[in-house]
């Protein structure tokens, strides 16, 4: 096949193929890219050429069409499987929804610091080399955090003056 044949067919069949894709996937452009490339790497090429590109357009958005369910299958089973950022306890005075909620809602810098320190067990200094700051810097950002988290979860500040 010609470059100029492929150009042609490219020019008058590009918009119906992607539009017929649309019907099966979510990237119908990519889905045609595809076809007019493997189209170009046929030797010979089909008799009827644009019926072979429709026919191509088919397969390859419906394999798409479901390449994207699988995946979307395996982040929802992913996610159900992650671990929860609160054990439950029966005692428990937070809701650990609530509480996850309100550590996502934090700036990672501070979120990363909550993080490797309570779950991960790291030093202020061990985070600092972490995130490239200095200990006193992840120690603020830790208070911050802390701050920013009892206000949202209206849990009263405890007596001492540094926590944990």
């Amino acid at each position: 096949m010609t470059p100029e044949l492929l150009g042609r067919l490219v020019d008058r069949h590009a918009a119906a193929l992607a539009l017929f894709a649309r019907q099966w996937c979510a990237v119908p452009e990519d889905v045609v890219q595809e076809a007019f490339v493997k189209l170009a790497g046929r030797r010979p090429p089909p008799d009827d050429a644009v019926a072979w590109l429709f026919q191509v357009v088919r397969n390859g958005a419906l394999s798409a069409a479901r390449a994207e369910r699988r995946r979307r299958r395996h982040e929802a089973d992913a996610a159900a499987r992650r671990p929860a950022w609160f054990a439950p306890s029966e005692h428990a005075a937070l809701d650990g929804e609530v509480a996850a909620a309100a550590l996502q809602a934090l700036p990672l810098e501070e979120r990363e610091v909550v993080v490797t320190h309570l779950w991960g067990g790291l030093t202020f200094e061990q985070i600092g080399r972490l995130t490239g700051a200095s200990s006193s810097a992840a120690h603020r950002r830790y208070l911050k955090a802390l701050t920013a988290l009892r206000e949202r979860l209206h849990v009263p500040c405890p007596n001492r003056s540094t926590p944990d």
